[in-house]
């Protein structure tokens, strides 16, 4: 059966596409390009090679760079996914990135010129914002991670090892043509963008889960389930050392949650043990709906 067009996610992820790609183009305009910050990816290969030919009297705009270099990559996409749905989420995060850095950058100013640890900060958080939006899209906007997956089938090395590894090489070739001092900041900004990109696909969704051993599970999963208002799971669990089964609760809760189970934990059990570690995405009864 053939699934119906939803109108209306197409034109959410159409709007989180242009959002994203305005956010990015900002990121580079304003604050990394004019600085001589290259901070990997291909976008970064394209600053080098803008600068280059810069010098040499020749204008090759780093958004026109970008979808060029991404067209060869767009083939591999095609060709290792039969999810269409991703692919022209990829093709227009690719097309519309590039045309959007290359319309802006004539009229966006440059607020932090010469100031490379300003310029790598906010050019780390905007790119960073924007490339997450767009793949709150469920598309991206291509580069080397892409490349680093070619690599990683050959090689066997761990991909985002590889993927660090190749925008390094970048980040060093932007040395001769820049200096030392611009690719230690370049650095700087792929760090910020990398946390950047994380706190906009997870942030608002993470949460705390919780586990609890006690001799008086049931009287604390009555508490949190009432009191908290939380759903609560029983694992069967034995001690090791004991060899008796000991039952632990398991709970997901939001992070403003979190002190509220500890104090009714302790007001049931003060000698309970309770582990409590983050997840990056809870879904379902009480959390974000699935494909929200």
């Amino acid at each position: 059966m053939r699934r119906r067009f939803d109108w209306r996610r197409a034109a959410k992820d159409a709007l989180l596409i242009v959002a994203g790609s305005v956010l990015f183009a900002i990121g580079i305009d304003c604050f990394e390009l004019p600085n001589g910050i290259a901070a990997g990816g291909l976008t970064g290969l394209a600053t080098i090679i803008y600068a280059v030919g810069k010098a040499a009297g020749v204008t090759l705009p780093v958004g026109i760079q970008t979808i060029a270099m991404n067209v060869l990559l767009l083939v591999y996409v095609v060709l290792r996914t039969r999810d269409w749905s991703y692919v022209t989420r990829s093709i227009a995060g690719i097309l519309v990135s590039g045309f959007v850095i290359d319309a802006l950058a004539p009229v966006l100013p440059v607020p932090t010129h010469g100031d490379l640890l300003i310029s790598a900060i906010w050019g780390g958080v905007f790119v960073g914002a924007g490339v997450g939006v767009v793949f709150l899209s469920g598309g991206n906007t291509g580069g080397t991670d892409i490349v680093a997956q070619l690599i990683a089938k050959r090689i066997g090395m761990p991909l985002g090892t590889l993927s660090i590894l190749i925008d390094g090489v970048i980040v060093i070739a932007s040395i001769p043509v820049f200096s030392l001092r611009n690719a230690l900041f370049a650095g700087v900004a792929m760090y910020i963008g990398g946390r950047v990109i994380d706190a906009v696909v997870d942030g608002p969704r993470t949460a705390r889960m919780a586990y609890i051993i006690s001799g008086r599970h049931e009287e604390i999963a009555n508490a949190i389930m009432y009191d908290l208002g939380r759903g609560c799971t029983e694992l069967k669990a034995r001690g090791v050392w004991s060899g008796n089964d000991r039952p632990v609760l398991m709970c997901v809760c939001g992070r403003t949650e979190t002190t509220r189970l500890k104090q009714i934990v302790g007001e049931v059990d003060p000698d309970a043990i309770v582990v409590v570690s983050e997840v990056h995405e809870a879904f379902g009864e009480g959390f974000t709906r699935i494909g929200s």
